[in-house]
């Protein structure tokens, strides 16, 4: 506007040349104005641009950030899903194997209870056996006492001392059946070893009615025989008279030396023993 002003200032002696003045104005002023809003709109649509840009930039910048999460969200859900099926693959072994346990119990169980069944059996009839073998045992140990006294009377307080430790038993409640049939069985063995071995022991005895101590020596059940410790009396046991009688001198060395062989202080010998026959005995 004003350089229009200065120019007709400048020239207004001077006749003009073209258009006139009020259309030279107009065009100058629509072109300014384009001009103007040629750099306006450049500038906008840079800015606007700029903006854009950016704008674009942090949608993707965030996207890549949810799609970071999320990814790792799918990674950790994929662990737990793989623990999960490992998980439940151990289970379901479990499972199996209990199965079979199971299985293997039932088994175990019937034959169990098949046990048991015979168990209740065998009770009924041992209570049966136990009322049969009572008086059976009792007999038994008479018998054995009864031996005992028709036998040669050879450690005597041992054996009858045996005879009363099976009526005491066998009067207790807390010792089984069992066990009182074992320990008469065991004295009927020790009665029976008696007629097996040798052996010599100290005892006191009534010779011609006066008590004498002796070293008695016993073989099997075929001698029984003394010798009073000073060797001055040797003697056997009658089974005929059923008494203790002196024999002749002619023993006294075979019955000195049958007594250290049993006591394991000369070797095993030949001895020569009185005993008397089968027809005496009677």
């Amino acid at each position: 506007m004003s350089l229009i002003r200065n120019s007709s200032l400048t020239n207004a002696s001077a006749p003009m040349v073209g258009l006139p003045l009020g259309i030279s104005m107009d065009k100058s002023k629509r072109a300014l104005f384009s001009l103007v809003l040629s750099a306006a709109l450049c500038s906008f649509s840079g800015s606007l641009f700029a903006a854009s840009l950016s704008d674009v930039f942090q949608v993707a910048e965030s996207m890549n950030t949810n799609a970071k999460k999320s990814q790792a969200k799918i990674d950790r859900l994929n662990e737990e899903t793989n623990q999960l099926l490992s998980d439940y693959k151990i289970v379901l072994k479990e499972i199996e194997g209990l199965r079979v346990y199971n299985r293997q119990l039932e088994r175990q169980i019937s034959s169990q209870e098949k046990e048991m069944m015979q168990l209740a059996q065998s009770i009924d009839e041992v209570t049966v056996i136990e009322r049969q073998v009572s008086p059976l045992m009792e007999r038994m140990i008479d018998y054995l006492d009864q031996f005992i006294g028709l036998d040669i009377p050879f450690l005597m307080t041992e054996r009858r001392d045996r005879v009363e430790r099976l009526r005491e038993i066998m009067d207790r409640a807390d010792v089984a059946v069992s066990e009182k049939f074992s320990q008469i069985l065991r004295a009927y063995q020790i009665e029976n070893e008696y007629g097996r071995t040798m052996e010599t022991y100290g005892d006191t005895i009534e010779i011609d009615g006066t008590e004498r101590i002796v070293d008695m020596l016993k073989v099997g059940r075929i001698a029984l025989v003394y010798q009073t410790q000073d060797g001055e009396s040797t003697g056997m046991w009658n089974v005929g008279s059923e008494r203790y009688e002196e024999i002749d001198s002619s023993y006294e060395s075979s019955i000195r030396q049958g007594i250290r062989m049993a006591r394991q202080q000369a070797t095993i010998d030949m001895l020569a023993l009185p005993i008397m026959g089968p027809e005496v005995a009677q």
